[in-house]
């Protein structure tokens, strides 16, 4: 129960739904055990009086026998239907009770574990798939779910009608209350040998639908590779191989239980016997009567479930155990990122957007490369940059650390002359507009992903930035517009749009900051000039960074860096950097080669469109 322990902050929290689900459990059970007292004391009843008229000259001597006995069978059999329909309403307000606060608690823990997700760094989503991420907050609260519900109630329910129906049986007679309940201390050590068994079992179930669930993921998200290169005979083979070893696991548990409900009934089986037998010769000692064999083969039925229910409680706790040491797993960990300095009572602070990188160096956590060495930097408000560089020179890493998605190994990065890590994340965060060069869209409308960053954002002001970022035509081509749904991760757009749509989500949330990685690379160069021109006037009093592999003769940059084997091996301006003749101008005048040739090949598509009208 140690994984479990961590489940007692929810069971104070709806203490008094609990209580009264204790109280109800109780009073439902009172009811159900008074009910073979009844018909024990029925029986009775009939045979003394049968017996009576018997000794008087029999019951056609008696012509109000019939009215008699009739009466008192009415009187017994209204008192034992009132008390199952009171242990009824008992039960409906133990299941109101108990099975919504499982609900209640299942609501909280997902909210809880979506929130913590949320909170934890990049290095935690490079470490684990996606589809353990879903598994854990998904199946695993669901089983948790069931101990919280289920579970806990049967448990409460086999408690209270243990203790009632022995402390009744005990009352009628100790011998035979004794020899009835003879087979529970094998019951007992049938509970632990199994429990041990489905503990370790249910462990390894939980794991491997993890592993279904992350290849099914990968599968659907990578639909298009797998229907490109004609893979689903293969893909499906890949995932019937892992739902077999799902399956095979499954048996290896439903073997176990298989097993032990056929020995719990047994066993409650021996135990109705050994309550005839031994009772029968107390009934004709005279000790008992025939109504108290009656009332403890009842009491014994009665028991069958509760005692059959052990085993699948013991199960559900164990699978609980096992999901919940999951669960645990991922909220013990902390994120490396720190909000350190929240912002007092919500105050809204602004960032001018000076930053300076001293001496910085990263090296990723988990794999060990280095990916930055001793960059220094430094640019004032309304200032824009350039970065460029050959493939893993570390381009994107400088954007993931000015947005403190990893803090630096080395050096210092300074926002308005204060290290970031004393910024408020949440503020540094709010002021930063970040196009990164994986460009993700939710599933919602095209007008809700370019709110994403902004509040309340109108639809006519998405309409603006939508145009500075050359998209509003395309999106006006849409079935509905801006309210036409994009898609899982904006699978129903082309690249190229969604990436401008990325880039008015960018704009509309009118940063004081601005990172663009390679965002430009999936447009023509109208576009690519459309919303440069928008970057050179609407954003000039905006802090710039643009990390590309073009170079773009249209923005004037205050700052042009390029990086190589993760260090900084030319700075300066467009002028300077060519005069010097290394990578900028080799790469320049292979982009310039490249737009002339194009030229070229337009000039001469366009002749050869003149010649054939003529000809025509």
């Amino acid at each position: 129960m140690k994984h479990l322990a961590y489940l007692k902050k929810f069971f104070w929290i709806y203490r008094w739904r609990f209580l009264a689900g204790i109280v109800f459990v109780g009073l439902a059970n009172v009811f159900r055990v008074w009910q073979p007292k009844m018909i024990g004391q029925a029986l009775d009843t009939v045979v003394e009086r049968v017996k009576f008229y018997q000794d008087h000259g029999g019951i056609s001597a008696h012509p109000e026998a019939f009215a008699e006995l009739g009466s008192k069978i009415a009187w017994f059999g209204g008192a034992v239907i009132g008390m199952a329909i009171l242990m009824g309403v008992f039960m409906y307000f133990m299941r109101q009770t108990i099975i919504v606060m499982s609900r209640l608690v299942e609501y909280d823990m997902r909210k809880e574990i979506f929130a913590h997700y949320t909170k934890l760094d990049l290095a935690f989503y490079k470490r684990n798939s996606t589809g353990d991420m879903m598994s854990r907050i998904s199946e695993d609260v669901s089983k948790v779910r069931m101990f919280l519900g289920p579970t806990v109630l049967y448990g409460l329910d086999l408690t209270f009608l243990f203790i009632l129906a022995i402390s009744s049986m005990l009352s009628v007679s100790v011998e035979l209350t004794l020899w009835s309940l003879l087979p529970l201390p094998f019951l007992s050590l049938s509970i632990y040998w199994v429990s041990s068994i489905i503990n370790k079992r249910s462990e390894k179930i939980q794991e491997q639908l993890a592993t279904l669930t992350s290849t099914t993921q990968e599968v659907y998200s990578g639909i298009r590779v797998v229907k490109s290169y004609a893979q689903e005979a293969a893909m499906g083979r890949w995932f019937a191989d892992q739902s077999e070893t799902y399956r095979q696991k499954s048996l290896k548990l439903i073997r176990v239980d298989a097993f032990f409900f056929p020995l719990m009934s047994l066993l409650i089986g021996t135990s109705i016997i050994i309550t005839v037998y031994v009772g029968g010769l107390q009934v004709i000692a005279g000790k008992l009567s025939a109504g108290h064999i009656a009332e403890f083969v009842i009491y014994i039925n009665m028991l069958t479930w509760p005692v059959t229910a052990i085993g699948w409680i013991a199960s559900l706790t164990q699978r609980a155990a096992a999901s919940q040491k999951r669960i645990n797993e991922f909220l013990g960990q902390e994120p490396t990122i720190q909000n350190n300095y929240p912002s007092l009572n919500g105050a809204n602070h602004t960032i001018q957007g000076d930053i300076e990188f001293k001496n910085v160096s990263f090296v990723y956590p988990d794999t060990g490369i280095k990916a930055l060495e001793n960059i220094s930097f430094k640019l004032k408000p309304g200032q824009k940059m350039a970065i460029l560089g050959r493939t893993g020179s570390g381009k994107t890493t400088i954007a993931d650390l000015l947005v403190r998605m990893y803090d630096p190994t080395d050096g210092q990065i300074l926002i308005d002359g204060k290290d970031i890590r004393e910024h408020d994340l949440y503020e540094l965060r709010r002021h930063i507009g970040y196009v990164p060069q994986d460009v993700f869209l939710f599933s919602d409308t095209v007008l809700g992903n370019i709110a994403f960053g902004r509040a309340g954002l109108e639809l006519e002001e998405a309409q603006h930035f939508a145009k500075n970022a050359a998209v509003h035509q395309d999106i006006m081509g849409l079935e509905k517009g801006y309210e036409t749904t994009v898609g899982e991760r904006g699978v129903t757009l082309s690249g190229g749009q969604k990436q401008r749509i990325s880039l008015a989500r960018a704009f509309a949330k009118q940063p004081d900051i601005v990172l663009l990685d390679d965002c430009l690379s999936a447009v023509d160069t109208n576009t690519e000039s459309q919303i440069l021109g928008y970057l050179q006037s609407a954003l000039a009093d905006k802090t710039a960074i643009i990390i590309t592999h073009r170079i773009y003769s249209m923005l004037q940059f205050d700052k042009i860096i390029v990086l190589d084997e993760h260090r900084i091996v030319e700075e300066g301006k467009h002028e300077s950097l060519l005069a010097k003749g290394g990578y900028y101008a080799e790469m320049f005048e292979k982009q310039r080669t490249g737009e002339d040739s194009r030229e070229e090949d337009s000039l001469q598509n366009a002749d050869r469109r003149v010649q054939n009208e003529e000809m025509d």
